[in-house]
């Protein structure tokens, strides 16, 4: 698909093709192909031969997780090509991004502090969910309702226990976050403020997003630190958000040699979200940040949020649950038959087919749940963060990435047949949670990660496989134990929600 050039002229951005225009589909496939090609030859050039990739890419991003699975050194290989050919093509005002990042240039951030007015205190771990503010026995209660039904995985349920079990691992004063795409709504901002962390926050110049930052840390016991462009500016918390901000997309290496020069260490998590091929662009300035942070000191920890609706590897135990379901609701559901005829085989597809078992004898499923709508560039920017992950944790380094559950926020219910098909989940055994409860639940188990010396997200600990760090902990809402694969319900699952997303989208 070609790009417009007034969208890709600053910054981290596609590169030209042959043609002289830059194109978000031909750089897509270049980078999926790089990867297949360290572990699939034959897989790389299908995708090199694709002629309808908009539509069909589901079933290249579905072979390259099959190659993944069947060893470790295959996932890491993939995941290193993916990397390296995604700086390869992309680049940065016309300059390789990894020469820019190493450069100075004409922009220098400097700080600027706004202290929380809340005491200090410890806190028990409290969820928000439905109206109400769970904690103590009445949250045990739900995830252990969550976990029987198959919304969170035992590993979820596990984490957030042992949070509530270790209230005093919520006493973040000892920590600093860096926030990029602090003002994001699947973000932990307002969790970690609560829990009196200091927090580094990275979002554009924009007032209405930095009132909000600021607000919500004077509520709190947390301390804010802000990119101001002049230094020793004596800014009140009132007069901060008219000078606070940097652009992740145009000034990608001003903000790294900024966070390189913070004292630490650093947890380091990527929130920020945009439409369409923007949202490549800036996974891609976070993940330089990342990278160049990785190379300049040694205190760096990473926090990623992996999305549910993609394709993965998931434990055998969940597979089975799926296919046990996929069998039991076929017996319960005789008129699906007929209409699954009717669609041409494409209504009803089972979630899990198959369990593969790896070079290493490790057990796992796969489940694609990929949303067409949502697109190839959001499928190219949600597998970067993947790669990053896990090449990340295999080079020694402490790594919480964790899928979070679906969730109604604007990017998702602006769009009506998302939010339709978001609506009409639950006949499925889906759970779609509101931003308050993802936020909460995504915060804790980041903490966990941090906190807890044996959580998979400590590179001390053994693995398995590299994908196992992205099942650890995952609060998948149930998708990836359902008995249907996503896209081969969603259809209905939007017809039977559509009268109640349009009254969402109409709010």
């Amino acid at each position: 698909m070609p790009l417009a050039n007034d969208n890709n002229t600053h910054g981290i951005v596609f590169p030209p093709t042959a043609s002289g225009e830059p194109s978000t589909t031909a750089t897509g496939k270049a980078i999926w192909s790089a990867a297949l090609r360290a572990a699939n030859p034959a897989a790389s050039e299908a995708i090199t031969a694709e002629r309808k990739w908009r539509t069909n890419y589901p079933t290249h991003v579905r072979q390259l997780v099959e190659t993944s699975v069947q060893s470790s050194s295959a996932a890491l290989a993939i995941a290193h090509a993916g990397l390296e050919e995604l700086y390869a093509q992309f680049l940065f005002n016309q300059t390789p991004i990894r020469t820019a990042m190493a450069t100075s240039g004409e922009v220098e951030l400097h700080t600027a502090v706004v202290r929380g007015t809340a005491e200090r205190q410890p806190h028990p771990l409290a969820i928000p969910y439905q109206g109400e503010r769970l904690q103590g026995e009445r949250l045990l209660a739900q995830i252990g309702q969550w976990e029987r039904t198959g919304i969170i995985e035992p590993t979820h349920a596990t984490g957030l226990r042992s949070l509530h079990a270790h209230p005093e691992w919520l006493d973040l004063s000892d920590m600093t976050f860096v926030l990029l795409g602090a003002g994001a709504e699947m973000g932990p901002l307002l969790a970690l403020a609560e829990w009196g962390a200091n927090i580094i926050a990275v979002d554009l110049p924009r007032p209405a997003v930095w009132k909000r930052i600021v607000q919500a840390i004077e509520k709190s016991s947390g301390t804010l630190y802000a990119p101001v462009r002049q230094p020793n500016l004596n800014l009140s918390a009132d007069e901060l958000p008219a000078h606070a901000g940097a652009d992740l997309l145009t000034e990608t290496p001003a903000i790294g040699r900024w966070l390189a020069s913070l004292p630490g260490p650093l947890v380091v998590g990527g929130y920020a979200y945009l439409d369409g091929q923007m949202h490549v662009r800036v996974a891609l300035a976070m993940d330089a940040i990342m990278e160049s942070l990785l190379g300049a000191r040694s205190d760096v920890s990473l926090a990623f949020l992996a999305t549910p609706t993609d394709v993965f590897a998931i434990p055998a135990e969940a597979a089975e649950m799926a296919k046990t379901r996929f069998e039991q609701w076929g017996l319960a559901k005789l008129w699906q038959a007929p209409l699954r005829t009717l669609s041409g085989r494409r209504f009803f597809e089972p979630n899990v087919s198959e369990i593969l078992t790896t070079a290493e004898g490790w057990r796992v499923g796969i489940t694609d749940a990929l949303v067409l709508q949502q697109g190839p560039n959001y499928a190219l920017a949600k597998r970067l963060q993947q790669w990053r992950a896990i090449t990340a944790r295999a080079q020694g380094v402490r790594v919480s990435a964790n899928v979070a559950p679906a969730t109604t926020t604007q990017s998702v219910i602006k769009n009506i047949a998302l939010a339709a098909a978001y609506a009409g989940a639950d006949h499925f055994g889906v759970e779609i949670f509101r931003p308050e409860t993802s936020n909460a639940l995504m915060a804790a188990l980041l903490i966990h990660d941090l906190r807890h010396p044996e959580a998979m997200a400590n590179p001390a600990m053994p693995l398995p496989h590299p994908f196992a760090l992205l099942m650890e902990g995952a609060n998948h809402g149930g998708l990836w134990r359902v008995a249907f694969a996503s896209r081969s319900v969603m259809e209905i699952a939007a017809l039977l929600g559509w009268r109640a997303a349009r009254g969402r989208v109409s709010e």
